[in-house]
C-alpha cells in the first residue's frame, strides 16, 4: 500500500482547498468529541491539523506519525510532540491513552488489523478511537486533488465491522466534505452550506467517514490464547574487536 507522503500532506492542508477540508472535518471532530479534559489523546497518521482544537486541556497530546509516511516537527511554535513509530507496534503501555484519533492511516496501512489491536492494547478501559477514513460512495475517494484518494476507501459497514472485528464497540458516526474537491475558489465558497445540507441529508454521501468507538473489555468464560507479534525490525549485529593472539604472544 502507498502511503502519502508528509510533506505532500503539508503541503494539501495550506491550500485553500485543504483549509476548507480540515475545518469540515474538524467541526465533525468537534461534534464527537466536544472535549478532552484531562485525558492523554494519542494521533496515528497525520493528525496535526485536528490535534490541539478542542482539546487545550487534555493533560497531554501525542502525535505518532508512521515510518513510510515520515514524520516532521510539530507544533512549530512548541516543544515537539511528535515521534515517528509502526502503527502495527506502538511504543505505549498498555491502558495508557484516554483517546485515539485516526487520519491518513487506516487506508494506507498494509497491517490493519494489528493496528487496531494495538489501539486496542493502549486505550484505557474506557478509552474511546475516532476513525477518519474516506467514504467509499464519495467522490473525494476518486478526486487525485486531495489525500483521501490513496488506500483503501470504506464503507459505513466495513468500517463497522473492522471496528467490532477487533474488540471496539461504535458509538458515534459523522460524515464529512460534502462539497466538490476543486481549486476553483468560487465553488469553494459554497462549501460551508453545501456542508450543512449534507449533514441532514446526504449523510451516506460524505467525502469521509468518521466512527467513534469504545475499548470492549470482556470477562473471559475460558482461557484464551493470545497471538504474540515478533518484531518486524532488523537489528545488525554490532561489530566486535578482533584479539590479536599472534602480538599478545610477542
Amino acid at each position: 500500500m502507498f502511503w502519502p507522503d508528509v510533506i505532500d500532506l503539508k503541503q494539501f492542508y495550506a491550500t485553500t482547498l485543504g483549509e476548507i477540508a480540515c475545518e469540515s472535518i474538524r467541526s465533525s471532530i468537534r461534534q464527537i468529541w466536544p472535549a478532552a479534559k484531562g485525558d492523554v489523546v494519542l494521533g496515528i497518521g497525520f493528525t496535526h491539523p485536528y490535534l490541539l482544537h478542542g482539546m487545550e486541556n487534555a493533560e497531554r497530546v501525542i502525535s505518532c506519525m508512521p515510518a513510510p509516511q515520515g514524520v516532521i516537527h510539530w507544533p512549530l511554535d512548541r516543544p515537539n510532540l511528535t515521534l515517528l513509530g509502526d502503527e502495527g507496534e506502538l511504543p505505549f503501555a498498555d491502558n495508557s491513552i484516554n483517546r485515539v484519533l485516526v487520519v491518513h492511516a487506516l487506508e494506507n496501512s498494509e497491517q490493519v488489523r494489528r493496528m487496531m489491536q494495538e489501539v486496542w492494547r493502549v486505550l484505557t478501559p474506557t478509552g474511546r478511537v475516532l476513525v477518519v477514513v474516506p467514504n467509499r460512495r464519495g467522490i473525494w475517494a476518486r478526486s487525485a486533488l486531495s489525500p483521501f484518494a490513496n488506500g483503501r476507501p470504506y464503507t459505513f459497514q466495513q468500517l463497522r465491522n473492522l471496528l467490532f472485528d477487533n474488540s471496539l464497540t461504535p458509538l458515534q458516526t459523522r460524515s464529512a466534505l460534502f462539497f466538490m474537491p476543486t481549486r476553483w475558489k468560487f465553488l469553494l465558497r459554497s462549501a460551508k452550506y453545501l456542508d450543512r445540507l449534507g449533514r441532514i441529508f446526504y449523510r451516506y454521501f460524505g467525502g469521509v467517514i468518521l466512527m467513534e468507538a469504545e475499548k470492549q473489555i470482556y470477562a473471559p468464560t475460558k482461557q484464551v490464547r493470545v497471538q504474540k507479534y515478533s518484531s518486524a525490525r532488523i537489528y545488525a549485529p554490532a561489530a566486535k574487536p578482533v584479539l590479536n593472539l599472534k602480538r599478545n604472544a610477542d
